[in-house]
């Protein structure tokens, strides 16, 4: 009985904690983000790594607040719920072997090989001035989750005139689920 208690219960941390649940980016600055969302396997190597395809673009102003964040649930489901939806994901099994993935490929799929074996990371963005399309000097990093082994990056970023900044970490919620936040100040 123990060892069927054992096994349910890895189970159902393994099942919560696949993909690392949800992304949340809120973007409170005036300033358009564009960047990469990346996933990694933290334990036993970085692989599987899975990053979005083409930048993600976040307008200004866009967050929970709002109802403008990006969020994606995972990475089937953000293609048909998010208002920022991702086509298609880089997929690399190693440092030598990466291809891409339509959102509903089968491994990308919750319970699949690749959602099971990763969970989100870091984010590496630049900002820019919407009206201009200019790049904001200074506004810019790769921000990731702290212990993350695959990158060194700090959770927290401010920028060199100290006006804004950027975290990423994550909160466990009350049904065990753990969401990733991007905050950008």
């Amino acid at each position: 009985m123990k060892k069927i208690l054992s096994i349910l219960g890895i189970t159902m941390v393994s099942l919560a904690y696949s993909q690392g649940g949800t992304i949340i980016v809120n973007n409170y600055t005036p300033y358009e983000y564009r960047g990469a969302l990346i996933a990694n396997n933290f334990s036993g190597g970085c692989y599987p790594f899975i990053s979005t395809n083409a930048g993600v673009i976040i307008p200004p102003d866009s967050h929970m607040g709002n109802g403008n964040a990006l969020i994606y649930t995972n990475y089937r489901d953000q293609y048909t719920s998010s208002l920022y939806p991702m086509p298609n994901w880089t997929v690399s099994t190693s440092a030598t072997s990466t291809t891409i993935r339509p959102w509903n490929h089968g491994s990308l799929m919750p319970g699949g090989v690749f959602s099971i074996n990763t969970k989100w990371s870091s984010s590496k963005f630049e900002m820019y001035d919407p009206a201009t399309s200019l790049y904001i000097p200074g506004f810019s990093t790769t921000v990731s989750l702290a212990g993350n082994p695959c990158y060194m990056a700090p959770d927290y970023f401010t920028t060199p005139n100290g006006l804004h900044s950027a975290e990423i970490f994550t909160i466990s919620t009350s049904t065990g689920l753990v969401e990733t936040y991007l905050q950008l100040f």
